[in-house]
């Protein structure tokens, strides 16, 4: 009993806690870049820039921030992304709250943009601008990627995928 409890709290806590690392505001990774209506990628302007991610899955990204650009102009200038789907953040990681982003974007009081296609092989970066200028962004699995990770080949229309290194 006592080695079930240990190993369930070690896994609670490695799934929470543990593969998570805050990104520093100057870092690299920090910098939010959107998909124009032309398809160029470009950075944005933020401010207030909070942000977690893990190594041990491309879908672990979040971010916090705010846009001073107005959503007219965000509308006008940047791909809207239709299926996004907020992915639930860790509890202590408060500034993102899933929940309260979908139902903000089924009552059409933010707006979901393509932040960049294939960050990684399969995942987009989705960016959620609320009407008051607050701003999410997380990786979500795209529709290609969603076919090649249940072991399919990729549709035609999909870039082709990174080889898959041989088993040693």
């Amino acid at each position: 009993m006592i080695s079930a409890l240990l190993v369930g709290g070690a896994i609670y806590y490695l799934q929470v806690y543990g593969y998570y690392h805050e990104i520093a505001a100057s870092a690299p990774a920090a910098e939010i870049r959107m998909t124009t209506v032309e398809g160029a990628v470009e950075p944005v302007l933020i401010e207030g820039f909070q942000g977690i991610d893990a190594e041990s899955s491309p879908i672990r990204f979040r971010a916090c921030f705010h846009t001073p650009q107005s959503m007219a102009m965000l509308t006008e200038t940047y791909q809207v992304y239709e299926k996004a789907e907020p992915l639930v953040a860790p509890s202590w990681f408060s500034c993102f709250d899933a929940e309260a982003i979908g139902e903000a974007l089924e009552q059409g009081r933010a707006t979901a943009y393509l932040g960049e296609a294939n960050i990684k092989y399969g995942i987009d970066r989705v960016v959620v601008v609320m009407d008051d200028g607050r701003a999410f962004a997380w990786n979500q699995i795209n529709a290609c990627g969603a076919v090649v990770f249940n072991g399919d080949p990729a549709p035609e229309d999909c870039p082709v995928p990174p080889p898959v290194p041989p088993k040693e």
